[in-house]
C-alpha cells in the first residue's frame, strides 16, 4: 500500500524494539526470580553501569539529533538523507563513529578502565 508517510514502518519498528527488549530482559529477569524465589533466596541485580551508559547514549543521541537537524537546515545539504555524496559520507562517517565511542565508552567503563559512580 501506498502511503504518504512512513508511520506504519516506524510503528512497526518501536514496536518489534519494545517487543525484544521486554522479552530479551522481562523473561530472564522472570526466571531467575521465580528461582531464587523457590531457593528461598532474594534476586538482586547490581545497578552495574546501566546510569553512565544512559547518559552517555543519550549525550551521542543529541549530538546525532543535532547534526539530523543541522542537515534539514542548510538545503545545499539536501536535508536528513540527500545532498551530495561527500555529506552523506561524511555523516555516515560520523555516526558510525558516533557508535563507536558509545560502544568503547560504556566497555570502558564497565570493565572499570573508566571509573565513574552515577547515582549512588
Amino acid at each position: 500500500i501506498m502511503e504518504k508517510s512512513a508511520d506504519s514502518s516506524i510503528g512497526n519498528v518501536n514496536g518489534s524494539n519494545s517487543v525484544n527488549v521486554f522479552l530479551g530482559l522481562g523473561l530472564p529477569w522472570l526466571m531467575a526470580s521465580v528461582y531464587h524465589y523457590l531457593k528461598g533466596d532474594k534476586f538482586r541485580v547490581k545497578a552495574g553501569s546501566l546510569g553512565f551508559t544512559v547518559i552517555v547514549y543519550s549525550v551521542i543521541a543529541i549530538v546525532a539529533l543535532a547534526i539530523l537537524v543541522g542537515r534539514r537546515m542548510m538545503p545545499s545539504i539536501g536535508a536528513e538523507l540527500g545532498g551530495p555524496k561527500v555529506s552523506k559520507i561524511i555523516c555516515s562517517i560520523i555516526f558510525v563513529l558516533l557508535w563507536v565511542l558509545y560502544v568503547v565508552v560504556s566497555a570502558l567503563q564497565t570493565k572499570g578502565i573508566i571509573q565513574v559512580q552515577v547515582g549512588g
